[in-house]
């Protein structure tokens, strides 16, 4: 499994899981962020912001840009992981953000 740095150490300062998620995706596909497909014809970039927050949130699993992303809740923080566009299971990339207020 390729691990990214945790959003924290990352140079952006926008801790939202879309952009994250956007962010994830650009890296693995060597793709500048604002040539990927608006997130919003994947999955409501609010909605997906908000699930860290809400109680009982476990997972979420949608397709972008050829991927599947899925979105595990972990604790204090939310895992984002990769599948597909030539990957694995086994060769997964994943994410973790910190959702602690």
């Amino acid at each position: 499994m390729n691990s990214l740095e945790p959003a924290a150490d990352r140079d952006t300062t926008d801790d939202r899981l879309s952009m994250a998620v956007i962010d994830l995706v650009a890296r693995t596909s060597d793709t500048d962020p604002v040539e990927l497909e608006p997130l919003y014809d994947a999955i409501d970039p609010d909605l997906l912001d908000s699930l860290p927050a809400e109680d009982g949130f476990t997972s979420l699993e949608f397709a972008y840009h050829g991927y599947t992303v899925t979105v595990t809740a972990t604790g204090e923080s939310v895992e984002v992981s990769l599948e597909g566009a030539g990957g694995s299971a086994d060769e997964s990339t994943d994410n973790r953000i910190d959702s602690s207020p």
